[in-house]
């Protein structure tokens, strides 16, 4: 019985470890440093049909018309459509308004990100393969 590497292979175990790790690490460090910011108002147009900007407090309305059918009779499928359509609406404005951006960071933080991601790929991916011959085993 013949004990192979990472992927089947005989390529090293320790690096595909060490580039499993440097990669993680890479992409927290990566994460971490997006600064997300949303900008939702009640004055905020979330959508445009024809030449009407339906605004978020817009949308409140049929949410509250839904609510209210709903208390009223359960069973009335008006109200269920109405509140139901105004949580996606509400909900695709909030995720449409929100801004990613990277905080400000030295030249230094950069590269160490892009070398910790970018070289984690690379040890991963080069244990993968065959050492031996240089080229995967079928």
């Amino acid at each position: 019985m013949r004990i192979e590497g990472a992927g089947g292979t005989r390529g090293g175990v320790g690096r595909f470890f060490v580039g499993l790790a440097m990669m993680i690490a890479g992409s927290y460090l990566f994460f971490n440093a997006i600064q997300v910011t949303h900008f939702f108002g009640m004055g905020y147009g979330l959508f445009r049909f024809g030449g009407v900007s339906v605004t978020t407090g817009m949308v409140l309305v049929p949410l509250i018309f839904g609510i209210g059918f709903i208390f009223y009779n359960a069973r009335n499928p008006l109200g269920w459509v109405l509140s139901i359509a105004s949580l996606i609406m509400l909900s695709f404005g909030v995720i449409t308004g929100l801004n990613f951006s990277l905080r400000p960071m030295s030249a230094f933080d950069l590269i160490t990100i892009l070398v910790l991601f970018i070289g984690g790929i690379g040890l991963f991916l080069s244990a993968l393969r065959n050492q031996g011959e240089g080229k995967a085993v079928r």
